[in-house]
């Protein structure tokens, strides 16, 4: 179906919470549409990773063209799927841009939840048509009424208008397609103006090289076209354009105003195609990019290093790999004196961090072990000047620091009313501000807080989940920096400074952290043949302290009988040998103690 004219295209994303069946129902309207045979279809067809199929998430945001037929007149549906999750939110900012209507999945019997508010608010950022879709009718707890009165007091959207489905069955879906044809714009856009496309996704492809995923807004791109991508200012030949599918996509001369598809130029990298970036013809440019663009900024960083040492080249070769399929990704190397030489890794978030963690373990056979995380500081320095540190190592010595800044984020949770009491303990334990607390009905609460960033990269989620039997739901956006009563904490092995192990803490908490990290490390490291002293310091001050006692030989043992002078003798000459051991000893710190600090409790 080529000649398909603008006006009966149609581009749609779907949003959702995690698990509410966004990549099921995207199954069910690709096989309505026949797009793909009964043979070839498997569950989750648009999740490509193995890592995503096992988890139930989507990680990289896919997309299709569809053909469809209502009432004798052909249309093009671009269905793009997109991430629910935080981590991934640039992207679906990305693809949501690049559609002019979004399918609102809501699970009816979970009804609304953090990330469903979420992404509604990216959707109406963009003007899109938003179409309530309550899923999972099928289930015995089902209650659409319920669902739709929560969207409409949560959001405030008007859901009379809605679409009842189960993904699972496919009951519903043809009605539901239909509905997407009558209400979604078409595309507009002057076909005759210069070239002007929106890259909203970028992989990298063994064969063709890297890859971009683009929506047409006006113009078109041809093959043989000489392009010019906006942002980094440089030129390539289109070599080759497809329209995307999730098994076989297909060949084309020509992308048109409105439409989706795949622009080969055979680069070697992906930074090249930055998601969000704009192509245009490099003959006769468009006079402006299409707005919003800003490159993928890292949030959490952790230290990566081989448990084998000799294996630095082969992650070094791992990385670079994985950073053609995921451009977010940034590291450089660093060394520490007790994991010896690694990268220090910026991710988006924890779940990004757990994913590329996991990728490069399987993918690339490695045994990696990661350091606790922590998030990017701003010092202001007394000489006025100001700079940003991801390490906490690289703290200035506190009399050269003016002021620490922290990153905070806007929360929002929603939980059942019964847990109330213990989440808002939680959030005050972790230095949250409540903004808002909204009962949305007799059964659920929306409770709005800014909270450091700190104080949620390490164990806030596990928390959060365990504090309320796992039906809380979280999502978080940046908010900005804000000045903080900030100190680092240094443990020291046997005097020596563990730098691996240093972490930044609210200038309050430091001596309850610091007595809780030495406990666990006294439990973790191994006793020597001297006693060897794990202590906590600020700066030069020595705030907790634990002993890891010697063991112990008996010298006496061949001593029976005689005098005690004679014992007495023999102790201190073992005592003697012990202080002279411990002035040469070096302690070996296990690889369990750096991750120690993830299970601190303060």
């Amino acid at each position: 179906m080529a000649n398909v004219p603008q006006s009966n295209i149609r581009n749609f994303s779907i949003i959702a919470h995690i698990d509410h069946g966004k990549s099921t129902l995207a199954d069910r309207i690709i096989q309505e549409c026949g797009a793909i045979s009964e043979r070839e279809m498997s569950a989750q067809v648009m999740d490509t990773m193995d890592i995503e199929k096992e988890r139930g998430i989507t990680i990289k945001a896919q997309s299709v063209r569809l053909d469809y037929v209502k009432d004798g007149v052909p249309y093009i549906l671009n269905l793009i799927d997109t991430p629910g999750h935080v981590d991934f939110s640039y992207e679906v900012s990305r693809s949501l841009a690049s559609s002019e209507g979004a399918l609102l999945i809501v699970d009816a019997a979970q009804g609304v939840e953090a990330q469903t508010i979420a992404n509604v608010y990216i959707a109406i950022e963009n003007n899109l048509e938003l179409l309530p879709v309550v899923n999972k009718i099928d289930l015995p707890a089902a209650d659409p009424d319920r669902v739709l009165a929560e969207l409409e007091h949560a959001i405030g959207i008007d859901a009379t208008e809605h679409c009842l489905v189960s993904a699972k069955t496919g009951q519903g879906v043809k009605e539901l397609i239909d509905t997407i044809v009558e209400k979604i714009p078409a595309p507009n856009g002057d076909e005759n103006a210069p070239a002007k496309a929106l890259i909203y996704d970028s992989w990298f492809d063994n064969y063709l090289g890297a890859l971009a995923l683009v929506r047409v807004f006006e113009g078109s791109l041809k093959k043989g076209q000489l392009a010019k991508v906006i942002n980094t200012k440089r030129e390539h030949q289109i070599l080759d354009l497809m329209y995307p599918h999730p098994i076989a996509p297909t060949k084309t001369n020509e992308i048109k105003t409105g439409e989706v598809g795949i622009v080969v130029m055979g680069l070697k990298n992906v930074d090249a195609l930055m998601v969000g970036d704009t192509i245009t013809d490099a003959k006769n440019p468009t006079a402006k990019a299409i707005e919003g663009f800003s490159p993928a900024k890292p949030f959490v960083f952790a230290g990566i290093y081989p448990i084998e040492t000799d294996k630095f080249e082969d992650l070094r070769d791992a990385l670079n790999r994985l950073k053609l399929n995921d451009s977010s990704l940034s590291f450089e190397p660093e060394s520490s004196m007790a994991l010896g030489s690694g990268f220090r890794t910026g991710f988006l978030g924890m779940l990004h961090m757990e994913v590329v963690k996991e990728r490069l373990e399987r993918e690339f056979d490695l045994d990696l072990i990661a350091t606790a995380p922590t998030v990017v500081y701003e010092i202001l320095k007394t000489n006025g000047e100001k700079i940003e540190i991801q390490n906490p190592s690289e703290l200035p010595e506190p009399q050269k620091i003016d002021t620490i800044f922290e990153p905070y984020v806007k929360a929002t949770i929603l939980t059942p009313q019964e847990f109330v009491g213990n989440l808002i303990k939680l959030l005050s334990d972790r230095r949250g501000i409540q903004i808002k607390m909204d009962y949305l009905n007799e059964t659920r609460v929306l409770l709005e807080y800014d909270i450091p960033m700190n104080e949620i990269v390490m164990d806030f989620y596990d928390k959060l989940k365990s504090t309320t039997k796992g039906y809380a739901s979280f999502d978080y956006e940046p908010i900005g920096f804000r000045p903080g009563k900030l100190v680092k904490l240094d443990i020291r092995v046997a005097g020596d400074i563990v730098d691996a192990l240093s972490i930044i803490v609210p200038d309050e908490k430091a001596r309850t952290r610091g007595l809780a990290f030495v406990n666990q490390l006294k439990e973790l490291i191994p006793r020597q043949l001297f006693e060897v002293a794990i202590q906590a310091s600020v700066g030069n001050t020595v705030i907790a302290r634990s002993n890891v006692k010697s063991v112990g030989k008996n010298v006496t043992a061949k001593c029976y009988g005689g005098d005690i002078t004679r014992k007495r003798k023999l102790l201190e000459k073992q005592k003697a040998g012990k202080k002279r051991m411990k002035s040469i000893g070096k302690v070996d710190v296990p690889q369990e103690a750096f991750m120690a600090v993830l299970k601190l409790d303060s």
